[in-house]
């Protein structure tokens, strides 16, 4: 079993910044891609960054300039830095790995959220 467990969200002024964090643990053999996902009240849940294994990173476009999405291989980690942080960013962030177990087959995971708040 592999747990995903994000932090750094919390309330911001709107030109504020954020750093999320992502955590995995338990038995990895590797992982292919991370990202951060998120979701506004009423709204469908939307990607807001992906990174692949070879650290190539893409980006929703509302987001584009202003978020970048970073990983550490040797800690099993994503960020997520956030800058100029509008209110319309407000949502819950959800962190998802793609990890390959060690019986060589892929499997989904996604961490629990952490809420991002940006007042206006």
């Amino acid at each position: 079993q592999v747990q995903l467990v994000e932090s750094g969200g919390g309330l911001v002024q709107a030109g504020g910044s954020l750093r999320l964090s992502c955590a995995a643990s338990g038995i990895i053999f590797s992982i292919n891609s991370m990202g951060w996902y998120r979701q506004a009240p009423g709204k469908q849940r939307e990607l807001v960054a992906v990174i692949t294994s070879g650290d190539i990173a893409n980006y929703a476009d509302s987001v584009k300039g202003r978020f970048t999405i970073s990983r550490d291989n040797a800690k099993n980690t994503v960020y997520l830095q956030m800058n100029s942080l509008k209110p319309e960013d407000t949502a819950v962030y959800s962190c998802n790995a793609v990890v390959r177990t060690v019986f060589q087959y892929d499997m989904n995971y996604w961490g629990k959220g952490t809420l991002v708040t940006v007042s206006s």
